[in-house]
């Protein structure tokens, strides 16, 4: 299995990379015309959302709130979005869009390999979820008060996961590896896992479980509900 900081290698995941490719996807509204300027703004502003909806809920933040937590005037602010709605979208497209970008086509190599896919796609979701952990656990707390744009999106997002690990499931079942009954089940009840690392977070700090024997044990206890007697592999 790999570690974190190989996730991270040739990565670019920090605030300052995501909000460039917030600003790439929303150049024709955004009114900064300089890229540094509108990036490092951007940041302060998803930072600040990510911040005040943790303590308060995105419903009941105001953009009084955002303002002085982000140090930007009501005027700076709405050169980047309209309103909140328009926010809130560019933030849960950012969630999508990594989801899409990292974990959409694993490597060649596995193209054959199911259990080697699916071992990568558990590795690599956590690791994912750890970089990003505050726009994971906005996105999966405040689902329940999106407009119907945002549900749509995050439910889209959900769903697209969930058909990776189904389809891993699905080969190794037809290659003999896996003994599953039925795979769309399977993979929804792996999901909950996987959100478990993000969401609860203090649980496992306390325990001082790391990212990585996280994932050791995630996919031991998975491999062990799905796998065929025979075809079994320790996790190394």
């Amino acid at each position: 299995m790999g570690t974190l900081k190989e996730f991270q290698s040739g990565r670019d995941l920090s605030m300052e990379g995501l909000c460039a490719r917030i600003l790439e996807r929303h150049r024709d509204t955004i009114r900064i015309k300089k890229p540094h300027v509108a990036v490092a703004n951007l940041a302060r502003i998803v930072e600040a959302t990510l911040t005040i909806s943790n303590r308060k809920g995105f419903h009941s933040m105001s953009l009084r709130d955002l303002t002085e937590r982000s140090g930007l005037s009501m005027g700076a602010l709405y050169a980047y979005f309209d309103s909140k709605e328009t926010l809130l979208m560019m933030i849960l497209g950012q969630v999508a869009a990594a989801v899409e970008e990292t974990l959409g086509e694993p490597p060649g190599e596995l193209a054959n390999d199911p259990r080697g896919r699916l071992r990568w796609f558990l590795e690599t979701h956590v690791y994912l979820t750890e970089v990003m952990q505050p726009w994971f656990v906005f996105a999966y707390m405040e689902a329940k008060a999106f407009p119907r744009e945002g549900r749509d999106l995050a439910q889209k997002s959900e769903l697209a996961t969930e058909a990776l690990i189904a389809d891993a499931l699905a080969d190794g079942v037809a290659r003999g590896l896996f003994a599953v009954e039925d795979v769309e089940m399977t993979a929804a009840l792996v999901k909950p896992l996987l959100q478990d690392w993000y969401v609860k977070r203090g649980k496992y700090r306390r325990r001082g479980v790391t990212p990585e024997l996280y994932v050791r044990s995630l996919v031991t206890f998975v491999e062990a509900s799905v796998c065929a007697p025979a075809s079994a592999v320790p996790v190394r």
